[in-house]
């Protein structure tokens, strides 16, 4: 299955963003109130200057305790993002997740923003698959 399917059965397609040198509280805060896992760290809204996780938050309270609530979100966000394209398959974001340890990946399209896959979004999405090539198989073996 490809990252266009798994969006275009996702429905909701909308990237939650923040601008550069928004306070990691107010980030924390969109976090909370949408119950997403991550924000997109962009000037224009279009492109992706960082990515800021709730792992990434916790790992710093941890650290430091909550007086890097204050600080701001390019301070704490990842700058190295690891993307995929909507022609890019099921199995080899999963694959990238799974070896990089994230759970959130933007989705670029001639270099904008168009969505973000989850790892659950992967997963059902696999799932789904498998189930639909298991009913084909027991089809043919059935002879249906």
């Amino acid at each position: 299955m490809l990252v266009q399917q798994i969006l275009k059965e996702k429905g909701d397609a909308e990237v939650v963003s923040v601008k550069p040198g928004s306070l990691v509280q107010d980030a924390a805060k969109i976090l909370a109130d949408r119950r997403i896992g991550t924000v997109i760290v962009s000037a224009d809204g279009e492109t992706a200057d960082g990515i800021l996780s709730e792992r990434d938050i916790v790992r710093e309270i941890g650290n430091r305790g909550p007086s890097c609530m204050s600080d701001q979100v390019d301070d704490m966000m990842t700058k190295d993002l690891v993307t995929c394209g909507l022609n890019d398959d099921a199995v080899s974001i999963l694959a990238k997740m799974t070896e990089g340890r994230f759970r959130h990946m933007p989705v670029l399209q001639n270099g904008k923003l168009v969505g973000i896959i989850t790892l659950g979004d992967v997963v059902k999405a696999r799932l789904s698959e498998l189930a639909m090539e298991k009913d084909a198989l027991e089809g043919m073996i059935m002879g249906y």
